[in-house]
């Protein structure tokens, strides 16, 4: 983008393809009035004449006017804009991530906001890079770990901000997930109910559990003192995505809990696959030799073979909510409560798709 002077002496952007912008000055030489006019009408901060006005919105609509963001910023106006802080790490499941922005912008779209993406793995610089330069309204983070680094900074930065998960210090934020603990809670009450005594867990990929992202770990302990505390055999063990290290964890689960009734998989898809396939090469069958429910999962499980039950990942909920708690700090939402900082838990489901089955007692 360059400028370039007019004849009248103001001045355009030129885009990159050698096409001149028009600036406010030739908005207010069109309609006639002068360039404080124009921004009052175009920012709404001062009453006009309502003729005025529409002379105003006729000269943008003639001359295809479109104020730059930072010209929007210093008139304190607002980009419609919010940044999506996304990293994506190494063990990073992609289609996982990509339902959950996808989700977001979403919801956006429903107040007439755009979503700017930042995926890299340094996530605060992106943030400050977009806040130093005024080009949105609010930011939202994904892939939340417990000591996210991330959290502090918005803090600092102070813009309107939403957090889809829960790190360890939620102080000053506005945080919206699932209720992992009690999904963990669900699953094992359930087992147990159904006379199930040796409950083993499938978590996710090692490097999740490595780098502290928040969710995985919830689940995880919440499960495990649940079994605890009903007096029930569990055993827990994480998996990479490939079918050597699925094999090694049901190995290990085998070893650990020889009398293995119920499996919970929080896992990703491609990983909860490789399980069935593995379970039905040793002539294992679900739920008459062993109980399996998915956890947590942000796809449909009702194509894997068998169907599973399964407690889902609502990645519309978590998201369209994040996108209205954002919106009331705006205040473009009546809910004033929407906008002072708190932490949010979205009640899990269980849906039954005949995966468990009870067991005698021996």
């Amino acid at each position: 983008m360059t400028v370039q002077s007019n004849n009248d002496g103001s001045t355009g952007e030129q885009r990159d393809d050698g096409v001149t912008m028009a600036s406010i000055h030739d908005v207010a030489r069109v309609a006639g009035v002068s360039i404080s006019t124009v921004s009052y009408a175009l920012s709404g901060k001062r009453s006009i004449a309502e003729s005025t006005r529409r002379r105003v919105e006729d000269a943008v609509r003639q001359l295809d006017y479109r104020p730059n963001a930072g010209a929007r910023m210093l008139k304190g106006a607002r980009t419609n804009i919010l940044a999506l802080s996304a990293p994506l790490h190494a063990a990073t499941h992609a289609p996982a991530h990509m339902t959950f922005v996808l989700a977001v912008a979403r919801a956006a779209r429903a107040y007439d906001f755009d979503i700017l993406l930042l995926t890299q793995d340094e996530a605060t610089s992106g943030i400050r890079r977009v806040a130093r330069s005024s080009l949105v309204d609010g930011i939202l983070l994904l892939d939340v770990s417990s000591d996210d680094e991330r959290a502090p900074l918005l803090r600092e930065l102070g813009l309107p901000a939403a957090v889809i998960g829960i790190p360890d210090d939620v102080t000053g934020l506005t945080c919206v997930d699932l209720d992992f603990e009690k999904a963990a809670q669900m699953c094992v009450t359930r087992l147990v109910g159904q006379g199930h005594r040796q409950i083993a867990l499938l978590g996710q990929d090692p490097a999740v559990y490595e780098r502290r992202s928040n969710f995985p770990p919830r689940f995880r302990d919440a499960f495990l003192a649940e079994a605890d505390r009903l007096g029930v055999g569990t055993f827990f063990t994480p998996a990479k995505e490939d079918t050597a290290s699925v094999a090694e964890a049901l190995a290990a689960i085998d070893g650990a809990l020889p009398g293995l009734d119920a499996l919970v998989m929080h896992a990703n898809e491609p990983v909860q696959s490789m399980v069935l396939d593995l379970l039905r090469q040793r002539g294992i069958r679900v739920p008459q030799d062993l109980s399996v429910i998915s956890a947590c999962s942000s796809f449909d499980t009702d194509h894997l073979h068998p169907a599973l039950d399964v407690v889902p990942l609502p990645a519309d909920r978590s998201c369209t909510r994040a996108i209205e708690l954002t919106m009331a700090q705006l205040g473009t939402r009546s809910a004033p409560s929407d906008a002072v900082p708190h932490v949010e838990l979205i009640e899990p489901e269980y849906i039954e798709l005949g995966s468990t089955a009870s067991r005698t007692p021996a």
